[in-house]
């Protein structure tokens, strides 16, 4: 299967840009996988949709601040992965400026390149002390936002649910939330750190020589019981797809923890999920290829054809989409 299998025509007004002004405001598309029929529907209207045996199960993680920029102005830290408190696995910019030794201040810390990882372009900066992130540290939003971060996405970029620290970017699915939404639901939660993986395009031409990225995930035993007792399981954003799907490669959910590379493409076959609600995604992106593994490629390729034409807002800000 190719990678060019999973391209599709985007204009460019129809990438959201800021949230809906509420969050339950969005458009919903429902998918029926067995009847292969496309409905158009609202967020709000998830109720009816679903039957109190539903089982919800969101991601709670929590972003964090990652994107840092120099005192100067003239250079940018991407933390990716917090070593240690003062040591950071960062992407920077400009990256010839990076060298071994180089130092950079943001506010009071001074900050010293130790190593650069070849294999990634990725440096390590250990700084003298913490990094001020409420005052200096700015959301990561994806490139696709073509807008700097504003004070807003504080709230907006983030689930009303979040809990655990830890993740670059949104669980987008779930940023529909409200609690009274949420408590209308029989809902568990798991853990997925969404990393910088999430941003990275398939450069593969063929899908099966991509290499997917990890991401550090924990699903509890209460969670693991609950999905085991449902009648069907309906997971909130693809982050919870892969950890269920992760977790269920090994036998009966159980409790577990780690780190999971799992790259779900057609043809798979699922073992713990039965329904999806997610975010439109990017052409020739894995989640474009995980959802077409749930839904058949032909059907998830109509649908985001028929979405083009019935204006639907795109990406992390945008509207929702509900399998069946």
């Amino acid at each position: 299967m190719k990678t060019s299998d999973f391209d599709y025509h985007l204009p460019e007004d129809l990438i959201a840009q800021t949230p809906a002004e509420k969050r339950e405001d969005s458009r919903m598309m429902v998918i029926d996988r067995q009847a292969g029929t496309i409905e158009h529907r609202l967020f709000t209207d998830l109720p009816s949709i679903l039957t109190p045996k539903d089982l919800l199960v969101l991601n709670d993680t929590k972003v964090v601040p990652a994107r840092y920029f120099s005192n100067d102005g003239k250079c940018e830290v991407f933390r990716v992965d917090a070593l240690s408190p003062t040591r950071w696995k960062c992407l920077v910019r400009p990256g010839k400026k990076f060298k071994v030794g180089r130092t950079v201040e943001i506010g009071d810390a001074t900050g010293t390149v130790q190593e650069i990882l070849n294999e990634s372009g990725e440096r390590i900066i250990q700084f003298d002390r913490e990094v001020d992130e409420a005052k200096h540290g700015h959301l990561a939003l994806p490139p696709y936002i073509t807008r700097p971060d504003e004070a807003s996405d504080r709230d907006r970029y983030q689930t009303v649910f979040g809990k655990h620290e830890g993740a670059i970017a949104a669980p987008t699915a779930g940023l529909h939330f409200t609690d009274e939404m949420l408590s209308q639901f029989r809902h568990e939660f798991v853990t997925l750190h969404v990393g910088i993986g999430t941003f990275r395009p398939v450069s593969a031409d063929d899908v099966s020589d991509h290499h997917m990225h990890s991401e550090v995930f924990h699903l509890s035993e209460q969670t693991a019981q609950a999905i085991r007792q449902a009648e069907r399981t309906i997971a909130i954003g693809t982050t919870v797809v892969r950890v269920l799907e992760t977790c269920a490669q090994s036998g009966p959910l159980a409790a577990s923890g780690g780190e999971t590379s799992i790259f779900i493409h057609p043809p798979y076959q699922f073992q713990a999920v039965d329904g999806l609600l997610t975010n439109f995604h990017l052409p020739k992106s894995t989640l474009l290829m995980l959802v077409s593994a749930l839904a058949t490629k032909e059907l998830i390729m109509q649908a985001y054809e028929e979405a083009v034409k019935e204006r639907y807002r795109f990406f992390s800000y945008g509207d929702c989409m509900l399998i069946l």
